[in-house]
């Protein structure tokens, strides 16, 4: 049947068994009724192109560019060619890490199943047309606003509406676009489709966004702010002192002030940044990991406190059923007959129920005339049939309450041996509406067990060696839980607690950091433990798969889901492991503290040189000597002392634990190298009016004195010595040499002079000496060690 409600569009309304057919879909995709391309969840080869190459950095660098070609001094551009070499790097590695997320980004989104023809198909969600009858089942993402043809269930609209509680939907009830299923099962029309559905209209995007918890973008960005502040008055004041006050033509004054200017802008910092984090999307991308926040690798590398989901990260995810145990008087056969017509009339392919069909004989034919899906926040489900009552299965001191008592021993007799005990119970009483029936008696008892993944226990004992502290939140019984988690070698995995005895939010925080093994855990109460060690000021990681730990991983630092597990966890995590493997997080954590260390290392080498550029630029501003540098002579030291090694400092092995902040580590390390050149400049300037050098003498001085610091200062990054970097320190200084030896005209270097090389010498004693005590000032006084 078809209508036509609008001149510009026509429903179809199928059949709930049989959905559209070949020429309705097509007459739909004709008519532009289609659902569309997804957005991509990174930027455009233009948007890279454009972010690494209209940079705040670039445009100055070729304001001052364009002084140097107005003057005429052509070889003082060479800096340029350095600035094009990053921008390349930049922007191919970020092309690069695009690539390979957008790749593994198409395998793991979401697909829509469908009914068409009869027949059940997954597409991908853009070839979703209007009027598609949608299949849903617990933990599916609804990826277009649609209506329930058949079924029920409870929908989770936290991340559209913000509310977390789950909402009961019917047959004629709307599911919104960005909604996920938290229980039960349906069938729906698609109502709207691509900028029609309701997500798409408030937010733009079905995906949630996070925004980064980063300590490294925070403080580039504000060395940004503070460099851009900073240049233009010392520019002026600089160009101004060496034109007014020392009397220069505008040739040698443009360029002095050029150089100093230049020496002050950290132009790699950001490309160094981009590009170790673009590697490192590249390199766990190897390891089966799909990085969807670029930032999250930073976090991952300070996490200090793993909180696991057991159900799909310590196990399989998967579950046998072992056997039943009657409770009551009827026979095994009777009640395994109620536990199958159970099962078969729960539309729900949830582990335990896909566990408990495959060891339970055909069901009998009962006649069921109604059901309540389960959900994690009630911890059961039930089904009623003509003539035989009322049937639940789930967590036993949900469905009895204050009765559950009578049968303990028993349920702890078999979770102490490490299975998860449900409980089947029965009233003559109908359901009422997703209230539990009154009457309850037990009937039986059904035992599963989960299966551990393997590789699971050497994981464990990475992070526990590493010092980063594990708990298990779960929603299954305590002991079943710990039971697991000792298998799995966790220690303290008797350091438990039934969640469901604490029963105010101030005894749930207390226990977050007292109790290693949480059993009986809701998802609001996972939010709330997550919540609790994030105020006790630990970087806290969330590992899950289902639905039940969305809030979780959303307020988490940083959350890793697996591919294998609901749409809605994979959507809200910033770390997606495609091969659904927990035994892979060491290799992970090890990629981000890799990017860190190496990160906060190079860093301190560009820091170095805006500190010291800035200094010594403000110094000059009141002092008689011209400015001692020229652009291509900082060009020089920067490529061998910075440049070159920062980059290949930044991309080697380095798995050390994380200590401390990122700017405080950077600074330690940045300090007294910036203090040493400075000092040097300074000393230099009033031996050269002692001396009697010449500006040219000074310059080549300086040029020498400056870039036998530089070397120092990545000698001491470079420590302890391997192979790789003592062959990097001696190529670096290498190149510092014969530059000068054979090149002195190209960097504006004289000959040396006796009087010279005799003034030399001790300089470069100076130099070590004052930079290693600042060193030790640093390290042994202010940091008190």
């Amino acid at each position: 049947m078809m209508e036509n409600n609008n001149s510009y569009c026509k429903r179809f309304h199928p059949d709930y068994s049989s959905g559209l057919n070949s020429d309705q879909v097509e007459f739909q995709r004709d008519h532009g009724l289609a659902n569309g391309e997804e957005e991509s969840g990174t930027r455009t080869v233009g948007q890279i192109i454009q972010s690494n190459l209209i940079t705040p950095f670039n445009i100055l660098n070729l304001i001052l560019a364009s002084l140097i070609i107005m003057v005429g001094s052509y070889k003082n551009l060479l800096f340029l060619g350095v600035i094009v070499c990053n921008t390349l790097i930049g922007t191919i590695q970020e092309i690069r890490a695009k690539k390979m997320i957008d790749r593994l980004s198409l395998i793991t989104a979401p697909k829509a199943h469908v009914i068409r023809d009869g027949k059940e198909n997954e597409i991908p969600v853009s070839e979703l047309v209007l009027d598609d009858v949608l299949l849903l089942s617990t933990g599916n993402q609804v990826c277009a606003d649609c209506v329930i043809l058949d079924g029920e269930c409870e929908a989770d609209e936290s991340l559209i509406t913000g509310e977390s509680d789950p909402v009961s939907k019917q047959r004629g009830d709307s599911l919104l676009s960005g909604s996920f299923l938290a229980g039960g099962s349906c069938r729906a029309q698609v109502e709207h489709i691509g900028k029609e559905n309701y997500a798409s209209q408030i937010a733009g995007s079905v995906r949630y966004l996070k925004k980064p918890n980063s300590e490294i973008m925070t403080w580039i960005n504000r060395i940004i702010k503070i460099t851009g502040f900073a240049i233009i008055p010392i520019g002026v004041l600089m160009f101004y002192k060496q034109m007014a006050v020392s009397g220069q033509a505008l040739r040698p004054a443009v360029v002095g002030t050029v150089a100093a200017l230049i020496g002050m802008i950290p132009e790699g910092l950001v490309l160094l940044t981009s590009v170790v984090l673009a590697v490192g999307v590249l390199r766990l991308s190897r390891h089966k990991a799909l990085v969807q926040e670029l930032y999250s690798i930073e976090t991952l590398a300070h996490v200090d406190t793993l909180c696991l989901d057991k159900t799909g990260t310590l196990t399989q995810g998967t579950l046998q059923a072992e056997t039943v145990v009657p409770l009551s008087d009827i026979t095994k056969e009777q009640a395994e007959e109620a536990l199958s017509s159970l099962a078969n009339a729960m539309d729900d392919n949830s582990p335990t129920m896909t566990a408990v069909r495959e060891i339970m004989p055909q069901s009998p034919g009962w006649t069921c005339t109604g059901k309540i899906a389960f959900s994690s926040a009630r911890k059961w489900s039930g089904a009623c049939f003509q003539e035989k009552g009322s049937f639940v299965l789930g967590a036993g001191q949900f469905i009895l309450k204050d009765q559950f008592e009578t049968i303990r021993p028993q349920v702890e007799k078999y979770a102490n041996r490490g299975k998860r005990v449900l409980l089947l119970a029965h009233s003559d009483s109908p359901l009422g509406d997703h209230d539990l029936p009154d009457g309850l008696t037990p009937l039986l008892l059904v035992l599963l067990s989960d299966r551990i993944r393997p590789g699971v226990r050497e994981t464990l004992s990475y992070f526990a060696d590493q010092g980063v502290e594990l708990k298990v939140i779960s929603g299954d019984d305590v002991r079943t839980a710990a039971s697991i988690a000792g298998k799995a070698g966790l220690k303290d995995s008797d350091r438990c607690v039934d969640a469901s005895q604490l029963k105010s939010e101030e005894e749930l925080k207390e226990a977050a950091e007292r109790f290693t093994v949480f059993g009986r855990v809701t998802p609001q109460q996972k939010l709330t433990l997550i919540q609790a060690l994030k105020e006790k000021k630990h970087t806290v990681a969330m590992t899950g798969d289902g639905v039940n730990d969305v809030p979780a991983l959303k307020e988490s630092d940083c959350s890793v889901a697996m591919a294998s597990g609901s749409d809605a966890a994979r959507t809200v995590s910033q770390i997606v492991l495609m091969d659904s493997d927990f035994s892979s997080m060491p290799r992970i954590v090890a990629e981000g503290r890799r990017c860190i260390n190496n990160l906060q290392r190079s860093a301190s080498l560009f820091l170095v040189k805006a500190i010291f550029s800035a200094a010594i630029a403000v110094f000059f501003l009141f002092l008689a000597s011209a400015y001692p540098f020229q652009p291509i002579q900082f060009t020089l030291i920067n490529a061998v002392s910075i440049g070159t090694p920062s980059f290949l400092l930044a991309l080697e092995p380095n798995r050390d634990r994380l200590h401390g902040s990122f700017i405080g580590n950077v600074m330690k390390k940045s300090l007294p190298g910036a203090v040493t050149m400075t000092l040097n400049i300074l000393l230099l300037v009033s031996l050269s009016s002692y001396l009697g050098f010449s500006a040219a003498e000074q310059s080549s001085l300086a040029v020498l004195i400056t870039g036998y610091t530089g070397l120092l200062i990545l000698f001491k990054v470079c420590l302890p010595f391997n192979t790789a970097r003592a062959f990097l320190f001696a190529s670096m200084t290498a190149a510092f040499i014969l530059a000068l030896v054979f090149f002195p005209a190209v960097f504006e270097v004289t000959a040396p002079t006796i009087p010279m090389l005799l003034i030399l010498v001790p300089m470069f004693l100076f130099s070590a000496s004052v930079m290693a005590v600042v060193y030790h000032f640093i390290e042994r006084i202010l940091l008190r060690k």
